[in-house]
């Protein structure tokens, strides 16, 4: 018997109990469904923290402080004021491979403007932080590197700024007040949104990161540098230059514990470690479902055998072969499991949107995640119909048709 006519009659006995049939792929729907859902869920999650961190800028290199010890006291992580403006300058001098830098200083101060006032982080920076970020101006400008060397007075705005301090209208060219000192606006920041740990981007006042160490702060060390590198996969390459140079002017070991040096790649994979591992323990927990409609599955063609011991004798008394009663039964598991796959599949990219839409999380339907949990719901089909069908082919002619 060819494939086309066993399919013919699997078809045809599935139509015969309707309802069992449904009954039965209703495991395989519910397990495949789960499973892409879950995925979906967990994928998507990712994909916003990568976003998030992506946003941060591209091919960085992070520089900051490590910790001292004084006595018995441990200062902990950032803890050191170790790292200079003249250990950006050896960076950028002395480092290939690297198409910006920025030394970074960070504050948080009370800023006034037209009878308002607003507690915000002041970020002291180079004239390449907004290409080390990717980050374009909406208004006005950037402040220029010669605006660094004379430690001007101006400043860049986020839009939290621009909402707070000047009601969403232009501060281009007004006079804001950082801690007591006067700094003139000359450009506001595109909005960037909200980072993987909720905090606001556009909460913040960029200043010329000489301005902020004379004018605000009055000090002589940087919160950190940020570098970045003209290809990613000459990170690592970078990171150990810098390293040895800062332990030369330093005098320490490399990499010692004045000052650490990571980069985009490491946060990122540390960012969305959790949540992979997340995905793949719902995916796990719903694929048991899969196995509990393969179980399903194997039970009610149990009964189908049984049902149809008569069937089955006179099929092999005029002439079938064990082999044709095998696929017959096979195939019959087989179409079952695989229309369950393909509804849990319409289920599962269904539900993962409504509740993405009706919740807000982030979604990403992922094409690999269709293809296994389909795959396995038919190999489950197989597997678990194999026993009945070899039981059915292997049942006597003459005991079947005296079969009560």
């Amino acid at each position: 018997m060819n494939i086309l006519n066993t399919l013919k009659l699997a078809l045809r006995a599935l139509r015969r109990n309707k309802l069992r049939s449904m009954l039965t792929s209703l495991g395989i729907i519910i397990g495949v469904g789960s499973v892409i859902a879950m995925v979906s869920i967990g994928n998507g999650a990712t994909a916003q923290i990568e976003e998030r961190i992506a946003s941060l800028g591209t091919n960085l290199v992070m520089i900051r402080p490590g910790n001292f010890h004084n006595g018995a006291v441990n200062s902990g992580l950032d803890g050191a004021a170790t790292l200079t403006p003249q250990d950006a300058n050896a960076i950028k001098r002395e480092i290939p491979d690297i198409v910006a830098i920025s030394p970074e200083v960070r504050s948080r101060s009370q800023v006034l403007a037209d009878g308002y006032n607003w507690n915000t982080q002041v970020y002291g920076e180079s004239a390449d932080y907004l290409e080390l970020r990717d980050w374009r101006i909406a208004q006005g400008t950037m402040f220029a590197p010669a605006d660094v060397q004379r430690a001007a007075k101006v400043a860049v705005v986020g839009q939290t700024i621009v909402d707070e301090l000047f009601g969403g209208m232009s501060p281009v060219g007004q006079l804001i007040r950082i801690g007591g000192a006067p700094f003139r606006v000359i450009g506001t920041l595109a909005p960037k949104g909200y980072t993987a740990d909720g905090g606001d981007q556009d909460d913040l006042i960029i200043v010329p990161y000489t301005s902020h160490m004379r004018r605000l702060e009055r000090r002589t060390y940087l919160s950190s540098i940020n570098v970045q590198v003209s290809d990613m996969d000459k990170s690592q390459q970078v990171q150990d230059r810098i390293a040895s140079l800062l332990a030369y002017r330093h005098r320490i070991a490399s990499n010692g514990p004045d000052y650490r040096i990571r980069d985009q790649e490491e946060i990122t994979e540390r960012a969305t470690a959790v949540t992979s591992t997340m995905t793949m323990l719902l995916g796990a927990v719903a694929g048991i479902s899969l196995l509990v409609g393969g179980i399903g599955i194997m039970n009610i063609m149990m009964v189908s055998v049984t049902e149809r011991t008569r069937e089955i004798g006179l099929r092999l008394a005029v002439g079938a072969h064990g082999g044709d009663v095998l696929r017959q039964f096979l195939v019959e598991a087989l179409v079952v499991s695989s229309i369950g796959g393909l509804l849990g599949v319409i289920f599962g990219v269904g539900g993962s949107q409504l509740l993405g839409y009706f919740k807000g999380w982030p979604i990403e339907v992922s094409l690999g995640s269709i293809v296994v949990a389909v795959g396995f719901s038919a190999l489950i089909g197989v597997f678990f119909g194999f026993y009945p069908a070899r039981r059915a082919a292997k049942l006597d002619p003459i005991e079947a048709l005296r079969f009560e």
